[in-house]
């Protein structure tokens, strides 16, 4: 615990000379003052870790003294030390931000223990938690070499996501890329695994073959609307697991995880097919074939998900049901305020579903801003604003008046996404679809090898332009380049995050119940 600086202030310092001696031969440098007057001054001159700081003083007490050491430094942690055990001078420390608090008389040790608590904090989470991964990684390891199913792929990819917030919380860099080297690994055997999988999974009754995007509606949805209960679908456009994770604190506050489900998204895994596909409850190629008007393809112009309300209506029907809904998207801050601002709108049908498209924004946003790409340069830096965006958003206001309203609420997404940086060359015609990790067109040229192809489209129920037209995905990290203007296309898409093809964080993705606390 070398190069800690303790300022303590107390008006009996000289009694505490024992517990300076101490802390001194534990390598703590110590320094004191009998006053608060004194103690400010110390604060201003000098640079301290922590500060222990007697409740009760003459002159300024241990409370004003720890509102103004506050206000000029309102990170530097302080630990209230009180003779006193009354909860309303508990309550007035805690509420001006102590690190901790220690009644009168301490001993070394417990006053040894809330220094490590605090100043070492940090090391000792670093040390487990590493600790803790160097024990799990070899037997995440063979879970990796060993899933032969797609619920294997799940705990998987549960487990991932685990222990990458955790290191996230660490400061072991190294075990970080070591990290990063087994989600890279489970990537490539996942790809494998889908490669192997995903065309079967189409011929297969639902309950042998994962919850596919077409399967949300009706058989996790509509179940919940038997008993009358109201209930909300909030699509979070891009949403990936590791995301729902690090706002899921923030959700607690209101609601119950009833239920943390996962779905695979369609392939590909891209707004257009992925969403269209919950909607109506239907792959592509049959939206396709029954509803013609409704649907485009990549080379044909126009939005591709301007029908959803349209899409979820006809379900309805043709599963025989006789639900009424809400339908709303959410593209930016106003329509995100007006929505909150209407909720009593929303109370007279049993079903709404709200699009949120913020997510999705940052990833684009992401990819076209350089300031973007530095306030998400990473992973964590990606979650950390989709979290900052979750607190001050509308969204949490949305959730927070249904949760006074007794609201389940369901949370899923259309599909995920990945953070590319190994291009990939492939060459096709003007009409080859744009996207960076899926191609669709006839006379694709690419390596076999380096790509998931699906040559008939028809057995996933993709739909197809014309008769000899593929579909390609990248895998892992991979992204699609064109010969052809090839160092623009690896130096601007390098290091973005994008979505349509194979990867775990692109199709793994949350679907969450919640119930209000």
């Amino acid at each position: 615990m070398a190069d800690i600086k303790l300022l303590w202030v107390d008006d009996e310092i000289d009694l505490l000379r024992p517990h300076v001696i101490f802390l001194e031969a534990k390598d703590i440098e110590v320094k004191t003052t009998n006053n608060g007057d004194s103690a400010i001054e110390m604060v201003k001159n000098e640079s301290f870790d922590l500060i222990f700081l007697d409740e009760q003083m003459p002159g300024l007490s241990g409370i004003e003294t720890l509102n103004m050491i506050k206000r000029l430094y309102p990170n530097l942690p302080v630990v209230m030390i009180t003779k006193s055990e009354e909860e309303s001078i508990m309550d007035e420390a805690i509420g001006a931000k102590i690190a901790d608090y220690l009644i009168k008389p301490v001993n070394p040790k417990q006053v040894l223990l809330s220094i490590k608590k605090i100043v070492d904090k940090k090391r000792l989470i670093t040390e487990k938690t590493t600790a803790n991964y160097q024990a799990e990684f070899r037997k995440l390891g063979m879970m990796i070499s060993d899933s032969l199913n797609y619920s294997d792929w799940i705990d998987v990819y549960k487990q991932l996501i685990y222990w990458e917030l955790e290191l996230s919380r660490s400061s072991d860099s190294a075990m970080d890329e070591i990290l990063k080297m087994q989600k890279t690994d489970a990537n490539n055997t996942f790809a494998r695994f889908i490669k192997q999988n995903y065309e079967d999974w189409f011929s297969r009754d639902f309950e042998d073959r994962p919850m596919l995007s077409p399967d949300v509606f009706k058989h996790k949805v509509f179940p919940m609307l038997k008993n009358d209960d109201k209930v909300i679908v909030l699509i979070i456009d891009n949403l990936r697991f590791d995301q729902w994770k690090i706002i899921q604190p923030a959700i607690r506050e209101m609601y119950n995880v009833d239920n943390e489900d996962v779905l695979f998204s369609i392939l590909p895994t891209a707004t257009q097919y992925s969403r269209n596909a919950m909607f109506a409850g239907l792959m592509p190629s049959e939206i396709a074939k029954l509803y013609p008007k409704l649907w485009l393809n990549d080379d044909e112009e126009g939005g591709k998900n301007l029908h959803e309300e349209e899409l979820l209506e006809k379900q309805i029907k043709r599963l025989g049901l006789g639900h009424q809904f809400n339908y709303e998207k959410i593209t930016n801050s106003k329509s995100g305020k007006k929505l909150v601002d209407n909720f009593n709108n929303l109370l007279n049908k049993q079903l709404s579903v709200v699009v949120y498209n913020f997510v999705d924004m940052l990833s684009h946003a992401r990819t076209d801003s350089e300031m973007i790409r530095e306030l998400a340069s990473d992973e964590a830096a990606y979650r950390s604003i989709t979290l900052s965006w979750f607190e001050h958003s509308s969204l949490k206001e949305f959730m927070t008046k249904a949760a006074e309203k007794k609201i389940k609420i369901v949370i899923t997404t259309d599909h995920g996404t990945i953070r590319v940086n190994n291009p990939i060359k492939i060459i096709g015609d003007r009409n080859t679809t744009t996207n960076l990790r899926y191609k669709a067109g006839k006379n694709l040229s690419y390596k076999a090898k380096e790509v998931f192809e699906i040559t008939k489209p028809e057995n996933i129920y993709l739909p197809k332009s014309n008769m000899s037209t593929s579909y390609v995905f990248a895998q892992n990290e991979d992204f699609f380049a064109y010969p052809n203007n090839y160092n623009y296309y690896v130096n601007y898409y390098k290091n973005t995050f994008q979505h349509g093809g194979v990867s775990l964080e692109e199709m793994i993705i949350p679907l969450i119940t919640l119930s209000p606390k």
